[in-house]
């Protein structure tokens, strides 16, 4: 028998956050699959209320997931051991290893972060077990010095768990030179040495403009150049993580449908494929803007603090407008949180998602919420109650919904989901990437007056993978990154 030879490890840091270092992973993994290597995706803490149910049970972002998905390997905790979800602007919800473990306001964490690096190296030493080559992502950015002492997403992980580290600037932004070089001034230099080389990433142009910098970089870091990346012109084929780039300005044609982006949208990558598709308009609504009254179809995505979104929603005015889209004839799909606010009340006691509270809610659906229990995360499928349309998705909330007299959706285990109400135009369930289903979005788009077309979402996000593998192969040392790669030796301190 072959002896196998010890896993190696590399870390792609950025200069800041949404700087690409997502999607450069993610290439990487497909790129290094392909030449037949176990690869598995590996990000020691992220914060994204854009999550995934994973095979084991528990939920990670959903960047590792889509990266796990790169690899050809099926997604599990230990690729995010902590995953922070955002519920206000200084606290969050905490998830380890998949497992929602309790609520932090921002300092709070900071205190946190030193106890959960157990957590963290305990999943690297289980990815590596099984991998041929870890690739780890950094988290926002690699010069965040203020936040150094307990760090365990960038330099404080790198340093525990001996990992090389290739720093990522996004020359899109502008300013590359500047981040590439002020990183290395403002760090450690024990920091500085774990640094193995660099990439620029997202150019526009002719990269030859750009030899001069990249030799300037050189010089003045000490770090060797190991690629400069175009611009992926497909990457918004590819689900995304941060809400900040989400289409707020209609395209001008096709039948148009407004998904509601409250201040914390959750799960938005439901809507992906409704995006890609070549007959649809689709436009996030953020507060302030009112809903399109020329909307066929007006989504109310998943929250992830579902009594303060409605309260935000009311306050951005929305359910004067919702109330008018309805006596247009239009139509209303509530998804998650979404579904819940629909319903006649949402209530809160032990304050899961923030302050124990309750709330009248839109009144759009004959059903009430209690927010308690146990986190769901399951991946389910079934039909629609009519018309018997298969599906497949996932379900992610707290909370139990009653009082449906006509169920949305029935499970395989013959189980009712979901309400619509008695004229079949609001409706609302629990289901996470129902509308990635092809079968379900060509029925939706037909429900609401719109021609399906015969677009598959699935192969399209694997064909995009595919191209941004070739893409970065094309303009990175990939021989060089793994020759870089080595095997981690994994310590406490950091």
């Amino acid at each position: 028998m072959p002896v196998r030879m010890p896993a190696r490890a590399l870390m792609i840091q950025g200069t800041g956050s949404d700087v690409g270092k997502s999607l450069i992973v993610a290439g990487l993994a497909r790129a290094f699959t392909r030449r037949g290597l176990k690869v598995r995706p590996f990000k020691p803490q992220n914060m994204s209320n854009n999550a995934a149910v994973t095979a084991d049970g528990g939920e990670i972002g959903r960047a590792q997931a889509l990266q796990a998905r790169a690899a050809r390997v099926a997604a599990t905790v230990h690729m995010n051991p902590v995953l922070l979800k955002p519920q206000s602007e200084t606290g969050a919800q905490i998830v380890v290893q998949g497992k929602v473990v309790g609520n932090a306001k921002a300092r709070e964490y900071q205190a946190m972060k030193p106890k959960l690096l157990d957590a963290v190296l305990d999943s690297f030493r289980k990815l590596i077990a099984e991998a041929d080559l870890v690739l780890v992502e950094g988290a926002g950015s690699a010069s965040e010095v203020n936040l150094r002492k307990s760090d365990i997403a960038n330099m404080g992980f790198a340093r525990a768990a001996d990992v090389p580290v290739v720093l990522l600037g996004d020359i899109d932004r502008g300013g590359v030179i500047a981040s590439l070089v002020g990183t290395k001034a403002v760090i450690d230099p024990d920091d500085a040495a774990t640094i193995v080389g660099f990439i620029v990433n997202r150019f526009r142009g002719d990269p030859s403009l750009f030899d001069d910098g990249m030799k300037m970089i050189a010089v003045k870091t000490g770090w060797p150049a190991l690629g400069l990346v175009p611009y992926f012109d497909s990457a918004h084929r590819l689900p995304a993580e941060d809400a900040l780039g989400l289409p707020t300005v209609p395209r001008g044609e096709g039948l148009k449908i407004a998904v509601l982006a409250y201040p914390r949208i959750a799960n938005f990558d439901d809507f992906d494929p409704l995006r890609l598709e070549p007959s649809v308009n689709l436009v996030f609504v953020r507060p302030g803007d009112a809903i399109p009254g020329d909307a066929a179809l007006v989504i109310l995505p998943g929250s992830k603090a579902t009594i303060a979104d409605l309260a935000a929603l009311r306050q951005a005015g929305w359910d004067i407008d919702l109330q008018a889209h309805v006596r247009r004839g239009g139509h209303v799909l509530g998804i998650c949180g979404g579904y819940q606010m629909l319903g006649r009340s949402v209530a809160d006691p032990e304050g899961i998602e923030g302050p124990p509270a309750a709330i009248e809610g839109l009144g759009l659906l004959p059903v009430d919420t209690m927010l308690e229990g146990d986190k769901m995360l399951v991946e389910i499928s079934g039909e629609t109650a009519v018309g018997s349309v298969p599906f497949k998705g996932y379900e992610m909330h707290v909370g139990r919904t009653s009082g449906a007299a006509r169920p949305l959706l029935r499970l395989g285990n013959a189980h009712d989901q979901g309400a619509v109400s008695a004229d079949g135009r609001i409706a609302g369930c629990y289901v996470h990437g129902l509308l990635t289903d092809d079968r379900q979005r060509r029925h939706w788009l037909r429900r609401i007056g719109g021609t399906a077309s015969a677009f598959d979402y699935e192969a399209d996000v694997d064909a995009t993978l595919d191209l941004l593998a070739d893409h970065i192969e094309a303009h990175v040392d990939c021989d060089r990154l793994l020759a870089l790669a080595r095997e981690p030796r994994i310590t406490a301190a950091g």
